[in-house]
Order: C-alpha cells, then structure tokens, then sequence
C-alpha cells in the first residue's frame, strides 16, 4: 500500500510546500482538497492547471485524487450537482488525477432513505458517462448521510459502473457501528482508496496524531493486508474544522511511520 496525506490538514498551504512536506515525510501521495480557499479548484485556467501537474510531476510525488464537496443525493435539481461534479471531473483530467470525492448529502428530513438513494444512483449514473469519457473514477464516500458501507453500497449496487466507486473514510464507519471486516467485505468491488485519521471518542471528533486515539487502525490495515489489497491509505487531518487541533507538519513524520508498522506488523 502507498500513503497520502490530505491538504485538509494544511488549510491554504501553497502547493510546492505540501509537495515539499510529503517526500520529506515519505509520502507518495497527496490528496487535494478541492474548494475555492485552496490553491487548486475548479476556477483555475489551462496554464495553471498546467503547472499544477507539472509540479507534482517534478516532485515525484503522486496526486492521488480530488477533494470534492458535491452531495450527490442532496434534494433539489440535478444540474447543479452534475455541472460541480462534471467540473472537478475536468479538473481532474487535466491534473492527472484518478479519483474525485463526492458525498452523499442526504437530507432525511425531507427525503426517504430510497429517494436519497435513487437521487444519488441518478446523478451517478449520468456522471459515470463524463467520467468515462476522462479516465477518471467518482468515488462516493462513506460519510453523513451514508455513512456505512452498507449505506454507500445501497446507491453504488444502483448504479452498477465501472466508473464509479467507493471511497472508505474508516471514521465514519466505525461511527456507523459497522466492522472494518464488513466494510471492506462489501465495498471490496468498488473500492479506490482509503481515508484514514485518529480520533478521541464519539463524542470528540478533533482530530488526533495516528495511533492516538480510538479508530481500529490496526484492524483495517489488516483487514486490507489480510486480502491483498495494494491501494492508498491517505490521512486525513480535519485541521480545516478543528483550529485547535495539532498542526499537520509536526505530525506528519510520525504518521507515515505509524501507518509503516502496522503494514510491516499486518505483512
């Protein structure tokens, strides 16, 4: 498995200080958060998404995917939702990225769990074709709405495309009630990639250095050893949400070693 860290954890950092950041802690890989506060989003020109790629080319250092903030199963029109996931698609193909984050963005006070589910498989549905089209893969995470895996699986089972998958943010499963081996038993077809972090407790999400809390880190790196899985673990430090959180930087060197041994103790 390769490890990323987010740029969630280092809010508005400029882009050679992240790439710097991630082969000084050994890192293969960065996540970029996709939103109009950071340096890479939607609004950006040809020449600058240019340079974007060319920076991380230059690094050595891989973009693994984008960030992105559409909610797929949120009431109201399609096209909005399908023109902000059709724009990070385009991002994405133009940096050479891989992957694009969704959310599901249910909102069940004015929705049924079937018409947030039929919303997002829809909006999905058509999306896959753009995506396609690119090269690049939609990934919905396991987040709010449908925070579990068998949430995430009810809209993915849907939509039934190679192009689009899941993403397993192992904070929200584990809030979910749900095992790492039942995630990963039913997102294994469809699954990208997987966001890490440490936490407290449930009732205290700030988060915490890895290994310092109480996620089953240990279980879903074995989980996904145990199968043979060799895709990302990238960290995910909600810096961005938590100002008084530990900055990222400091921590980033202990993260990639932590992560580092519970792979060697999972091999």
């Amino acid at each position: 498995m390769k490890l990323a860290f987010s740029t969630l954890g280092v809010p508005g950092l400029p882009l050679p200080d992240v790439l710097r950041l991630a082969t000084a802690h050994g890192y293969h890989g960065v996540e970029l958060r996709t939103h109009p506060e950071e340096p890479v989003h939607t609004g950006l020109g040809p020449a600058e998404r240019a340079d974007v790629a060319a920076e991380f080319k230059g690094a050595g250092v891989e973009l693994l995917g984008l960030a992105g903030y559409a909610q797929v199963a949120a009431p109201g029109d399609d096209e909005p939702v399908l023109a902000e996931i059709r724009a990070l698609l385009d991002l994405a193909h133009d940096l050479g990225a891989p992957y694009v984050r969704v959310f599901p963005g249910g909102d069940l006070d004015v929705q049924t769990p079937e018409e947030a589910d039929a919303t997002a498989a829809r909006r999905l549905g058509t999306a896959a074709e753009h995506a396609n089209d690119l090269g690049v893969r939609i990934l919905l995470e396991t987040h709010d709405s449908h925070r579990t895996a068998a949430d995430a699986m009810r809209i993915l089972g849907l939509v039934g495309h190679r192009q689009v998958g899941a993403l397993w943010d192992v904070m929200h499963t584990w809030l979910g009630g749900e095992q790492p081996s039942e995630t990963y038993a039913a997102l294994s077809p469809h699954l990208g990639y997987v966001q890490v972090k440490d936490i407290a407790s449930v009732e205290d999400t700030t988060p915490l250095p890895l290994g310092a809390g109480v996620l089953p880190l240990a279980e879903c790196v074995e989980v996904l050893s145990r199968h043979g899985w060799d895709g990302w673990l990238c960290w995910e430090y909600e810096k961005r949400w938590y100002e008084d959180a530990a900055p990222l930087p400091d921590l980033l060197g202990a993260g990639s070693e932590h992560l580092s041994r519970l792979l060697n103790e999972s091999a």
